[in-house]
């Protein structure tokens, strides 16, 4: 256990970084699963440009290295391209 006051503090604020990064990261599963899962052209570009903004920001702010979120948006974007050349 910590002994030092800014130890302590330290704790406290890996604890609340650890929550939000979680979070930030569940959500980016769930986007990615959202596009995956749609087969209409029109709604799986909307969701794509939620994905791949929410993508950037996640990776702005050193949640996920920028590579990973690189290759998420590559993946995505191949995704709703072949619906597009499919209709």
């Amino acid at each position: 256990m910590a002994h030092h006051k800014s130890a302590k503090k330290r704790v406290r604020s890996t604890k609340k970084r650890a929550v939000r990064n979680k979070a930030a990261l569940t959500k980016v599963k769930t986007l990615v699963k959202k596009v995956l899962d749609l087969k209409d052209t029109v709604k799986a570009q909307e969701s794509l440009k939620e994905a791949v903004a929410f993508l950037d920001k996640t990776a702005s702010k050193g949640r996920m290295h920028k590579n990973t979120v690189a290759r998420k948006k590559s993946a995505l974007t191949k995704h709703v391209n072949k619906l597009t050349a499919a209709k």
